[in-house]
């Protein structure tokens, strides 16, 4: 592995520098203070200051992953059956190592079955683009079917990152995993789009007319999917924008969802009526760090913005977020939902999560920023 032996040595010169510095009791409190939680999914509190394991089950269980820092980014883990898929890995090249203690829990085989990378921003491919000197995602498990965004806007190919993603990508095919952009699963004749999981669970890539043609935004490249059981469907947009939705619509047969991964984390720009009216989602999971002014001093536009909220509330208050901003400038954040687990058996679908079952619109933070809709104040 790249950089092991490196990371070694450091973590040795660490511990004995502990050593020196801490008396034997403390030393054994430092030791267990660093080992990593338990258990085979989350850990909460049990309401007496300890921690306990909790164990979901499910024929498909969706994982919603904090990612350890006070930056917005997405990835989203899904155990179906017995295969193992990863959508995105952000938000930064520091959250490899949240990720990895997550993902190693479940995927004990170190091989995941689908990587998508929905489109190349930062906050949601990070974990696959990394310099050689750090081990990516791709380093760290076997892939064995890559899909990928089919354009980019105009210069990102000039970008460092971005290089850093291809060179990586390009490494785990020359290894022996298949490749496909969005476009190619969508025109091949034999996925037309559709891959089987077995035990009646698809996984479809759906079409986009920014898979063919140059959008404005980077977000509007996203690759689409949308995970069925029969009786359930689960709706993945990556950060699709309004144009991106409207084509998605137009191109596609959409069917009411069980679940919406909210576009773009809950911002003004996506999650908008022509596809809400459609999809008419019951459950919404935001990935973001709620509140925070990374990327505007506006409350309102702040993930997850109030635009959003009005258009969601018509149809639904089953709305969780991750994470919460607690103050940006000193690195402060917190479980807001926490970890967000979605489980489905036999189409019976519950929500588990790490930190708080509290719907956003119970919470502290909705009610000192956020304006209550009338569809859930009768709720």
């Amino acid at each position: 592995m790249k950089n092991s032996i490196f990371k070694m040595l450091i973590a040795l010169i660490l511990v004995i520098g502990t050593v020196v510095s801490l008396g034997s009791c403390e030393l054994f409190d430092y030791i267990d203070a660093l080992k990593p939680d338990g258990g085979n999914d989350v850990v909460e509190n049990d309401g007496n200051g300890q921690k306990q394991d909790i164990v979901v089950e499910g024929d498909i269980q969706i994982h919603f992953l904090e990612l350890g820092n006070k930056y917005t980014g997405d990835c989203t883990y899904i155990k179906a059956g017995d295969k193992d898929i990863l959508i995105d890995a952000g938000s930064k090249v520091s959250s490899i190592s949240t990720i990895n203690e997550y993902l190693s829990k479940h995927v004990t085989d170190k091989k995941l079955e689908y990587v998508i990378v929905t489109h190349a921003h930062e906050d949601h491919y990070a974990g696959f683009a990394t310099a050689e000197t750090i081990d990516s995602i791709f380093d760290l498990y076997e892939c064995e079917v890559i899909i990928d965004f089919a354009q980019i806007t105009s210069g990102k190919a000039d970008q460092k990152m971005y290089k850093n993603y291809i060179r990586e990508r390009d490494a785990e095919i020359a290894a022996g995993a298949k490749h496909y952009t969005a476009a190619e699963c969508v025109q091949d004749k034999e996925i037309d789009g559709r891959f089987d999981l077995g035990d009646g669970i698809t996984l479809t890539v759906l079409d986009s007319y920014y898979y063919y043609n140059a959008a404005s935004s980077e977000n509007d490249h996203s690759v689409c999917t949308m995970l069925s059981d029969g009786k359930n469907n689960y709706l993945f947009t990556g950060d699709l924008e309004v144009k991106g939705e409207e084509k998605l619509v137009e191109m596609n047969e959409l069917p009411k969802v069980k679940l919406y991964k909210a576009g773009h984390h809950g911002s003004k720009t996506s999650s908008n009526e022509v596809l809400l009216s459609v999809i008419q989602p019951e459950i919404v999971c935001v990935c973001c760090c709620c509140g925070s002014p990374e990327y505007t001093q506006t409350n309102e536009n702040q993930f997850p913005t109030q635009a959003f909220v009005d258009r969601i509330a018509v149809y639904t208050d089953k709305v969780y977020v991750t994470t919460l901003c607690v103050n940006y400038q000193e690195d402060e954040f917190t479980s807001m939902n926490g970890n967000i687990i979605v489980c489905a058996t036999d189409g019976e679908v519950t929500v588990t999560c790490s930190a708080s079952q509290t719907l956003l619109k119970d919470t502290e933070w909705f009610a000192a920023n956020r304006k209550m809709p009338s569809q859930w104040k009768s709720q």
